[in-house]
C-alpha cells in the first residue's frame, strides 16, 4: 500500500518536485517499506525520533528536519542531517554553523518564512529575511548554505487563501533567487503538506512534505 501511495503522489506532483515522506510517529518497519519502494528522503519533526530511526535505517537515507529546531538539539543531528527546513533566525543559523564546522561539513538549510494567518506558526518576515542575508554576520557563516525557502499556509478549507499564501512565497523566492553568495544559492521551494500539496505545486513548489497520504490511507 505504501509503495502504491508513493507512486500515486509522484505521478500527481510530476518529475520536477521532490517528495519528502513525513515519517514522524511512524515505526521503522513502515519507513523500510517506503525505502524498498525507492523513497530516500524522510522528514522528522523531533530530533530524538530522528536519531532513533537514523541508527536503524540504511545509510543512504536523506534525513530532513522539518519541525521547529531548538538550538541545544543541533549538535545531535549535525553529523548526518541532509536538510534543515525550519531555520527562523540568525541565532539558530550561528549554532548550526558552529556544529557543522565541528563535523567538517556544510549543512544545507531552508529559511522558514511566515506566510500564514496564524500565531502558532514560526517564521521570518520578508523584511527580516532580507536584512539577515545581507548582514555582515550572515556572510561569515561558512559552514551553512541556504538552499531555499519553506512556508506553511494557514490551516483552512479556503483554497483561494492557501493558494494566495503559497504564491506570495513563490514571488518572494523569485525576488531572492538572483542573490548569490558562497552560503546562499536558492534551488528549493518547500511548500505543501498532505492537505494542500497540489495547491503548492500549482503555485510553484518543488518540494512537498507528505505524511498521512504516504503512510496512511487516501
Amino acid at each position: 500500500m505504501i509503495a502504491a501511495n508513493i507512486d500515486k503522489i509522484k505521478q500527481q506532483i510530476g518529475m520536477g518536485v521532490q517528495l519528502i515522506a513525513v515519517s514522524k510517529t511512524k515505526p521503522v518497519e513502515m519507513l523500510m517499506e517506503a525505502y524498498q519502494a525507492g523513497q530516500r528522503a524522510f522528514g522528522e519533526n523531533k530530533v530524538q525520533e530522528m536519531l532513533a530511526k537514523q541508527i536503524e535505517m540504511p545509510s543512504d537515507v536523506q534525513w530532513h528536519l522539518i519541525g521547529h529546531l531548538q538550538s541545544n538539539k543541533v549538535k545531535q543531528i549535525a553529523p548526518f542531517v541532509h536538510l534543515i527546513h525550519s531555520v527562523d533566525g540568525i541565532k539558530l543559523l550561528e549554532v548550526i554553523n558552529k556544529e557543522a564546522q565541528k563535523n567538517n561539513r556544510v549543512i544545507n538549510c531552508l529559511l522558514q518564512i511566515y506566510i500564514a494567518d496564524e500565531d502558532t506558526k514560526f517564521g521570518l518576515s520578508e523584511a527580516e529575511t532580507e536584512g539577515m542575508i545581507h548582514s555582515v554576520g550572515f556572510a561569515q557563516l561558512a559552514n551553512i548554505k541556504i538552499v531555499g525557502l519553506m512556508g506553511m499556509a494557514t490551516n483552512t478549507n479556503d483554497e483561494s487563501k492557501i493558494l494566495a499564501e503559497f504564491k506570495s512565497l513563490k514571488t518572494f523566492y523569485d525576488k531572492l533567487k538572483p542573490h548569490q553568495a558562497a552560503n546562499f544559492d536558492l534551488t528549493t521551494l518547500s511548500m505543501g503538506m498532505s492537505s494542500d500539496y497540489m495547491l503548492a505545486v500549482k503555485a510553484g513548489s518543488n518540494m512537498v512534505r507528505v505524511g498521512s497520504l504516504v503512510f496512511g490511507t487516501w
